[in-house]
């Protein structure tokens, strides 16, 4: 009965053995991934500091022109940058105070339990500060670093909850900050607006240079914030050539248009085969069964959300003046040369084909005649306003037209007026569901 009861001992002592082996296996398993989760969201929350604040202007414009909810949430964050500082730098903390806790009971189940307390306080401080330095800094930032937005794009949705979730306790951190500038008397400098800018270029040289002296000097101050699409000639005005045509047909179109470059397409502009110059054809004028597909240069595509400060350094380093605008589906939206940048800087350039009053006739100071594929940017400019006086009305169009179809809400009729605060819209001429001319005017008393 004896022995019996012995080895019911040492069998009990043997299952309890296994299960506390077991459970620490558990637990071992559980906490490790529990600082593996913990270590990524540390890293997350790092990167994310150096690429949200190293965001450049240029950037910021890049994200305004895409359209997935990364982008929107980057932008919505961006727009309380103290709040965001305080969640990243919150949630950073209690993220390390977590590891800590937890790579202690992991060290506490690993290590024997003959070893002294000086080692294991050694081990774990040589662990916790080697994964947080590695994980928590250096990795993180220098990625961010090199791919701001990238990483910015990244960790919107894991700071966007980590906001929610640590909000009351940056708030309390915003309005403590706010309270102690207050108190101490700091005075944080506003940002100038380019309205003052422009006032700023009036007061200083506008009385001593000439208006189109001082529009230049308006036109650098905006040249950085302009894209493509703002500038771009429409793929209703682009001037094409057909892949299929003969040679004396492409020479005759060439004579009509009279323009030096022009892109070839197959089917449809959305089918772009390439740019054709025509002062290639000047060897082969007399031959009518020249092959001039042999002439056909490569195409160069932007996209219409670039920046045109960005595309004259392209133009200048690859030596074109001539991109085929392609939107975000990869169709044809338009085409933009060289001239069409330096423009937004020097004001109109008009050549042998250019026809003065192409695009709009100036009556007086307050009455002008416009085409309705005039730029919005260009009609803000003749009439001498602000590039951004419609944008809070002009939605995704880009001409006159356009704009008055923002405005009214429907398609117009003829000699039909859309108001617009000072400025009245007067569609003169419609062609086939086209508007063609628009004649605007600035109500005098409004504007005084």
């Amino acid at each position: 009965m004896e022995s019996a009861t012995e080895g019911d001992t040492i069998l009990n002592n043997l299952l309890l053995e296994i299960g506390h082996q077991a459970f620490s296996a558990s637990n071992t398993t559980i906490l490790i991934i529990i600082i593996l989760v913990l270590l990524l969201l540390t890293a997350i929350t790092a990167g994310a500091e150096t690429a949200y604040f190293s965001l450049t202007a240029k950037d910021i414009n890049y994200l305004k022109q895409k359209e997935d909810a990364s982008a929107r949430q980057v932008l919505g964050l961006l727009d309380q940058p103290k709040k965001l500082l305080a969640t990243i730098l919150v949630a950073n903390n209690f993220i390390n105070i977590a590891i800590v806790i937890s790579t202690n009971l992991l060290v506490n189940l690993l290590m024997p339990a003959n070893l002294g307390t000086l080692v294991s306080f050694l081990v774990q401080v040589v662990v916790v500060t080697f994964l947080l330095v590695l994980f928590g800094e250096v990795l993180p930032k220098v990625y961010a670093t090199q791919n701001n937005m990238r990483m910015a794009l990244f960790s919107a949705p894991v700071l966007q909850v980590m906001n929610k979730l640590f909000q009351p306790v940056s708030k309390v951190l915003v309005s403590s900050t706010s309270y102690i500038e207050d108190k101490l008397g700091a005075k944080t400098g506003n940002a100038i607006s380019n309205e003052d800018f422009e006032h700023a270029i009036e007061l200083t040289v506008g009385h001593s240079a000439t208006r189109e002296e001082v529009n230049i000097f308006k036109g650098i101050l905006k040249f950085g914030n302009i894209t493509v699409r703002q500038i771009m000639r429409t793929r209703m005005d682009v001037s094409g050539v057909p892949f299929e045509y003969n040679f004396p047909q492409v020479q005759k179109l060439a004579i009509e248009v009279g323009y030096s470059r022009m892109p070839v397409y197959k089917e449809s502009l959305d089918k772009i085969a390439g740019i054709i110059h025509t002062k290639d054809f000047l060897p082969h004028t007399d031959d009518d069964n020249f092959d001039w597909h042999t002439l056909i240069r490569n195409a160069y595509f932007v996209h219409e959300g670039k920046l045109i400060e960005d595309l004259l350094k392209e133009f200048q380093q690859k030596r074109i003046h001539f991109a085929v605008v392609v939107d975000e589906f990869g169709g044809t939206s338009g085409i933009v040369t060289l001239e069409d940048i330096m423009e937004e800087i020097i004001g109109d350039i008009k050549d042998e084909f250019d026809d003065d009053d192409l695009h709009f006739k100036k009556i007086d100071d307050y009455n002008y005649i416009f085409e309705g594929k005039t730029l919005i940017n260009d009609v803000c400019r003749l009439m001498g306003r602000p590039s951004d006086t419609f944008e809070d009305v002009r939605g995704e169009s880009d001409s006159v037209a356009g704009l008055v179809l923002e405005i009214s809400g429907k398609f117009p009729a003829v000699n039909e007026t859309v108001s617009y605060k000072q400025y009245d819209f007067t569609v003169l001429n419609i062609d086939k569901m086209r508007i063609q001319r628009i004649k605007l005017t600035i109500n005098e008393q409004e504007e005084e």
